[in-house]
């Protein structure tokens, strides 16, 4: 993507995140409420993870899983795992957790469409053509999202995520938003195959 285009996507991710959080915060703010009465604990789930150019930043969350359990083990492989709230299987199918990234994305950590941030450890083990998926900010969505979501193996969406790096642009940006709002968040699986 050419400078002018890096620059309109930006302008483009501070342009919807802003507008997002301030219409969209009585949602936010009864989405909140409904975590912290449904679980005891914090309705925000802060984790560090790998950003552009491996640059680690603290991605925050809707809390999905119990403060009495490891949060930072193997992501639950079903909506029956006993480590997440009785909210936490809803909020996750339908991608509500991921909201509030959108302070991350106008903080410039993350941008709306781009690989799903993933941890630094993971980041380490990639090769070399992985790594290219860190040239760019990691997305609230994605290519591979689009493509299948937790239903595509993780190798695969890997692929897929360095194959978006390689056909960046605006268009496809477009694209991929668009995708994302017509198929719903919700309509595939979120549990990763390994």
């Amino acid at each position: 993507m050419s400078p002018a285009g890096r620059a309109i996507k930006r302008l483009m991710d501070v342009a919807v995140s802003a507008a997002a959080l301030l219409v969209g915060w009585p949602a936010l703010l009864g989405l909140a409420l409904a975590i912290r009465r449904d679980s005891p604990g914090p309705a925000l789930f802060k984790q560090e993870r790998a950003g552009r150019d491996m640059k680690p930043f603290r991605m925050v969350k809707f809390r999905t899983m119990r403060t009495d359990v490891e949060q930072f083990g193997v992501s639950p492989g079903s909506d029956q795992d006993p480590r997440l709230t009785r909210l936490g299987p809803w909020l996750r199918e339908m991608s509500l957790d991921e909201l509030p990234q959108l302070w991350n994305i106008l903080k410039g950590e993350m941008s709306l469409v781009g690989p799903r941030p993933l941890y630094l450890s993971q980041a380490r083990r990639f090769n070399e053509r992985q790594r290219r998926r860190l040239e760019v900010r990691p997305g609230l969505t994605g290519l591979a999202q689009i493509m299948g979501r937790g239903e595509v193996p993780h190798e695969e969406k890997l692929e897929i995520d360095v194959q978006y790096v390689e056909r960046m642009s605006l268009w496809l940006d477009l694209k991929i938003l668009w995708r994302t709002l017509v198929k719903g968040f919700g309509r595939q699986t979120a549990y990763q195959k390994w």
